[in-house]
């Protein structure tokens, strides 16, 4: 009552406990929307901030996993003093942060400069000819920037080397606004319901969360087509495609219009009261279970979830499957762009229209045949695990979906025929030309090569402006008129159907996996005690972001730049993002590691399902034994009660396609 004399919306919510659930329960679906949608397209970016801050793969590693680092750092505080304090304004100020970050995001945008793209040929400001691509030596260093070039005044090194720091922190502030979210609002949830609406409204939460990663995905594929710096530059006299590996989309509007989003669903909280006031029915049962929780020794609690050998090995089992699942995860759009040749934009947009439904779809349908079927405890493990080995074994088959490495001269081809050659850009065709050899131009000849540059092509003049220059008279082209064209060759034409079977696939795994994700989840909550839940929750969600979260976005980045063939360079020198990759080590090593860390997860499955077996018949023999009374019997019939709707071991985890915390990030 003492809310409802300090504001008018409080007394409007303690009048109306009922009006003040909905209103909750809208708004905290709104926040997970939001937050879900900016994890997303955080995601969706990661090949534009590579490109536009010429980093490598394992920093964008250190980027997305500092959105983790900055939910541990105060994890602990929000989940002690949380649930006293006043939980919607704490979610509100969370929302709040989250905005900040965001926004933090794209500040470098605005203060980093132009993008300037490396190119060996700029065209005349006052005039339609353009300079040779071909220079003599006495105009070398004007045919384009080179790594060997001192550094001028306009040198930008410093500055580009602190940009993504402002990515990093914005991030970190990301994770710290997103910690109290889903703690505080579930809780809060949960506390003021009743328990036969609690696991509905859960239930819509999680529900309405699936829907940002697709809405992210989008937004991420929308923006990969508009050119970075839209409406500052003449888009006439841009040489590349979206499809070319210095694009780099406008990826700073998708933060503003996902910190703005962000900003709008903090609104809500600050009108919402301290806390409702009970439902009768609730009364009675909420007191008893709070009160025992309250009694637990903290050591004692830790101890007693640690010496659970079904929670330990499941914890174990998620941490190696998350570590598989957020890697994957991670670079599953750029494995789509340099694999399979599509751009940015159609990588994310297939993430969106078709990866993402299918998860979700999988895990209503798990929880649909829980239901139905009534699993057991033992069911349900067996269930989870079947399906996650179904989806492993046809996962296999990824492997056989390969492409051919790209055809460029002097990395996969020679000059002068189809083997394959190293170190040789340069060759008596181009030898009259003095080309910088760091500089990654590419034009494709009329014999469906590519080339690093039309210099190193060894062409002699040019016309035609932007997208639309053609280069003539190179020496390297030796059929046809001897002309090429700006870009890569497109030679995904043989690689089609094979992507097509790729994108077929990659559904129906997703979807069998997904299948076992609320069973496995379900095994978490369901083979702890009670009083333990809670905690158990949290130390899950603490592990799984230290171990996995953080680092296995590094060293999958850092296992990619090793398949490198060809690096960009900054314009200060030193290496910049990698322009090309060697399609066949990148598919080793991506899905080697993917599906290797699922492997060893699965001898700890098997371990976990004996462990549980055993658990499950020790419980029977001694109910047995004390004639079906006492505190066994009540456990064994508590056990056998939570089979009906869920699962209990804390094995088979397909926790790793579903997690709360972890589902909303994809």
């Amino acid at each position: 009552t003492g809310d409802c004399h300090r504001s008018p919306f409080s007394c409007f919510y303690c009048e109306r406990p009922v009006v003040g659930e909905h209103m909750f329960l809208v708004a905290l679906s709104f926040a997970y929307f939001a937050k879900a949608l900016s994890g997303s397209y955080m995601k969706s970016t990661i090949t534009q901030l590579e490109r536009r801050f010429d980093i490598p793969s394992y920093l964008i590693g250190v980027i997305d996993g500092s959105f983790e680092i900055g939910n541990l750092l105060v994890i602990a505080f929000v989940s002690y003093f949380g649930a006293k304090l006043h939980r919607p304004k704490i979610i509100a100020i969370g929302c709040l942060l989250m905005s900040l970050g965001t926004f933090l995001i794209a500040l470098p945008h605005f203060i980093i400069g132009r993008y300037k793209f490396e190119t060996s040929i700029r065209s005349s400001v006052n005039s339609t000819n353009s300079l040779s691509p071909c220079p003599v030596r006495s105009s070398v260093l004007a045919a384009g920037p080179s790594a060997s070039s001192m550094p001028s005044s306009g040198c930008e090194h410093e500055s580009r080397l602190s940009m993504w720091i402002y990515v990093f922190l914005g991030n970190i502030l990301r994770g710290i606004g997103e910690t109290p979210v889903q703690p505080l609002g579930i809780s809060y949830i949960d506390d003021h319901a009743l328990e036969e609406n609690a696991a509905f409204y859960i239930g819509c939460v999680q529900t309405i969360s699936v829907i940002g990663p697709v809405f992210g995905y989008l937004l991420g594929s929308v923006c990969a087509k508009i050119y970075v710096d839209i409406g500052f530059v003449n888009m006439e006299s841009i040489s590349i495609t979206p499809g070319d590996a210095r694009w780099v989309g406008a990826w700073w509007l998708g933060y503003l219009i996902a910190g703005l989003i962000t900003l709008l669903s903090a609104m809500p909280f600050w009108f919402l009261p301290k806390s409702l006031p009970l439902p009768e029915r609730r009364l009675d049962k909420y007191s008893p279970e709070r009160t025992s929780f309250i009694k637990d020794s903290p050591l004692l609690e830790h101890k007693s979830l640690l010496g659970n050998p079904v929670y330990f090995l499941y914890l174990c089992v998620t941490i190696i499957q998350f570590n598989s699942l957020i890697g994957m995860v991670t670079y599953k759009p750029k494995y789509i762009e340099q694999h399979y040749g599509q751009s940015a934009s159609k990588a994310n947009f297939l993430m969106g229209v078709i990866n993402i439904p299918a998860v979700a779809l999988g895990m209503f349908s798990g929880g649909v045949i829980m239901k139905k079927f009534k699993l057991s405890i033992m069911g349900a493990a067996k269930f989870a695990l079947g399906t996650s080995l179904l989806g492993y074994f046809l996962s296999l088959f990824f492997f056989a979906m390969g492409c051919e490495n790209a055809s460029v001269a002097g990395i996969t081809r020679s000059l002068t025929n189809s083997q394959l050659a190293k170190d040789s850009l340069l060759a008596s065709c181009n030898a009259d030309c003095q080309c910088p050899e760091t500089n990654w131009d590419p034009v494709c000849g009329e014999n469906g090569l590519t080339y690093f540059s039309p210099c190193l092509a060894g062409c002699r003049t040019s016309h035609g402006s932007g997208v639309d220059t053609v280069f003539e008279q190179c020496s390297c082209v030796a059929v046809g008129n001897h002309t090429a064209s700006v870009g890569q060759c497109n030679n995904t034409d043989s690689c089609h159907r094979v992507f097509l079977y790729f994108l077929a696939l990659s559904v129906i795994t997703s979807f069998i996996i997904s299948l076992g994700g609320t069973p496995g989840y379900m095994l978490l909550i369901r083979c702890i005690r009670p009083q333990l839940k809670s905690l158990a929750l949290g130390f899950h969600t603490l592990t799984t972001r230290t171990l996995a979260g953080i680092p296995a976005p590094i060293y999958f980045g850092a296992i990619i730049d090793t398949t490198c063939l060809k690096w960009g360079q900054k314009k200060c020198g030193g290496r910049g993002a990698c322009r090309i990759y060697n399609t066949t080590a990148y598919r080793i090593a991506y899905l080697g590691l993917t599906l290797g860390l699922r492997t060893a997860s699965f001898f700890l499955c098997i371990l976990g399902l004996v462990v549980l077996r055993r658990h499950v018949r020790r419980q029977e023999r001694n109910t047995f034994a004390n004639g079906g009374t006492g505190a066994a019997a009540g456990e064994l019939q508590a056990l056998r009660k939570e089979e009906n709707n869920s699962c209990n071991s804390d094995q088979c985890p397909r926790t790793i396609d579903y997690d709360p915390e972890q589902e909303t990030r994809l």
